[in-house]
C-alpha cells in the first residue's frame, strides 16, 4: 500500500512509539468554576493520614473545592445529625474508613450513611497501574454492588437461646435499579460486557429475583454483552483469569467479597478507588475496604498508602464536573507509581505517607 509524503512524518512518529495528542476542550457552563463545598470525614485508623494527603494535594492544585471537616468515629451510636445535614447540603462527601466494632449491638455507621442517603450503588475500579507488577496483566474490572439490602439489611434476632435468624432481603425495586446503574455505567464508559454474580442455584427465590431483574434490564442494552456467573465459580475465575471480566454487578455481600478479591489481584486495596452513589448524594472513599482502618502500626509509623483515596478524589472531581483537575491528579499519582521511587510498604517500598504525597505534588502539571 502506497504512503503519501504528507503522512510520512506521522508514520515515523507512530513507529517511534510516540503519539500525537489533540487538546480536547471542555466547555463549562457559566459559574461552573465556583468552589464547591465537600463534607470531609477523616474517620478511624489510617483515615486521618490519607484524608490529610488529599487536602494537601487539593490545596496545591488550587482545586475548586473546600472541605467541611467533621469528627466521626465507628464507635459512635449514630452519625451526628450535623454531619448528615452537611452531606445533604453539599451532596458530596469524602471519607476515610469507619471501624465497625464486632458484636455488642453497635450498628455500622457506614451502613447508616448508605441507607439514610440511599447510596444504593457501590463502585470499585480494580485495574492494573503501569509500573506496579502483579501476577496478572490487563486487569480492568469495575465491581458495582447493591448497597442497601441483601445480607446487610441488619434484620437479625434470636429465635430461641442458641438460635439466631438473619434475614437476607432482595427486592425487585433495588435489584432493577442496580442493574440499570451497571448497564448505564457500561454504556457511558464504552464498556463491552456486564456480568451478574449470583447464587441462584441455591437461593432460588432471592438471587433468582436479582437475576430476573438483570436479564430484563439487559434486553434494553443490546450493544452490551450480558452473562451470569455463580459466585463461587466467580472467585475461582477471578484468581485464575481476571482479565475476562469487565463490569460486574452483584448483590450486597457478594460485591464486598468480589471487590476485595479483585483489588488484591490488581495491586492491593491501597491503590483501588471507589465510591457510593445514589440519586442525590455521593460518598467517595477507598474502594476496597479490607484493612483500611485497623493498621495501628502503619498509623504510628505514618506509612499509610494514600493512593486509593487520591484516586477516589479524582473520581470525586469528575463527579463535580472538574475534569481537568481530575486528570492532573490522576496523572500525577500514576507517574509516581510508574517511576517506583516512592511507594509505601504494601507496594514493596518503605516510603511514608508524606513522602508519597510530596512526590505526587511534585508531579502535578
Amino acid at each position: 500500500m502506497a504512503t503519501s509524503r504528507r503522512s510520512l512524518p506521522l508514520l515515523r512518529t507512530l513507529m517511534a512509539g510516540k503519539t500525537q495528542t489533540r487538546t480536547v476542550t471542555y466547555m463549562p457552563r457559566p459559574g461552573d468554576g465556583a468552589p464547591r463545598p465537600v463534607t470531609l470525614i477523616p474517620g478511624d485508623g489510617i483515615g486521618p493520614l490519607v484524608t490529610n494527603a488529599v487536602e494537601q494535594v487539593m490545596e496545591t492544585m488550587h482545586a475548586p473545592v473546600y472541605f467541611e471537616k467533621y469528627e466521626v468515629h465507628g464507635d459512635m451510636k449514630r452519625v451526628p445529625q450535623e454531619v448528615m445535614d452537611s452531606i445533604r447540603k453539599n451532596k458530596v462527601c469524602l471519607k476515610g474508613g469507619l471501624k465497625t466494632p464486632m458484636g455488642g449491638g453497635v450498628n455500622s455507621l457506614n451502613m447508616q450513611l448508605r441507607k439514610e442517603l440511599d447510596l444504593y450503588a457501590s463502585l470499585v475500579n480494580c485495574c492494573n497501574l503501569p509500573g506496579l507488577r502483579t501476577r496478572h496483566e490487563n486487569v480492568d474490572i469495575v465491581v458495582i454492588r447493591e448497597n442497601t439490602e441483601g445480607e446487610y439489611s441488619g434484620l437479625e434476632h434470636e429465635v430461641v437461646p442458641g438460635v439466631v435468624e438473619s434475614l437476607k432481603v432482595i427486592t425487585k425495586f433495588c435489584s432493577e435499579r442496580i442493574a440499570k446503574y451497571a448497564f448505564e455505567y457500561a454504556y457511558l464508559n464504552n464498556r463491552k460486557k456486564v456480568t451478574a454474580v449470583h447464587k441462584a442455584n441455591i437461593m432460588k427465590l432471592a438471587d433468582g429475583l436479582f437475576l430476573e431483574s438483570c436479564r430484563e434490564v439487559a434486553t434494553k442494552y443490546p450493544s452490551i454483552k450480558y452473562n451470569e456467573i455463580i459466585v463461587d465459580n466467580c472467585c475461582m475465575q477471578l484468581v485464575s483469569k481476571p482479565e475476562q471480566f469487565d463490569v460486574m454487578v452483584t448483590p450486597n455481600l457478594y460485591g464486598n467479597l468480589v471487590a476485595n478479591t479483585a483489588a488484591g489481584i490488581a495491586g492491593g486495596t491501597g491503590v483501588m478507588p471507589g465510591g457510593n452513589v445514589g440519586a442525590e448524594f455521593a460518598v467517595f472513599e477507598q474502594g476496597a475496604s479490607a484493612g483500611n482502618v485497623g493498621k495501628e502500626k502503619i498509623v504510628e509509623q505514618m506509612k499509610a498508602n494514600p493512593v486509593a483515596l487520591l484516586l477516589s478524589s479524582a473520581m470525586m472531581l469528575r463527579h463535580l464536573q472538574f475534569p481537568s483537575f481530575a486528570d492532573r491528579l490522576e496523572s500525577a499519582v500514576k507517574r509516581v507509581i510508574l517511576e517506583g521511587q516512592y511507594r509505601t510498604k504494601d507496594l514493596g517500598g518503605d516510603s511514608t505517607t508524606q513522602e508519597v504525597v510530596d512526590a505526587v505534588i511534585a508531579k502535578l502539571d
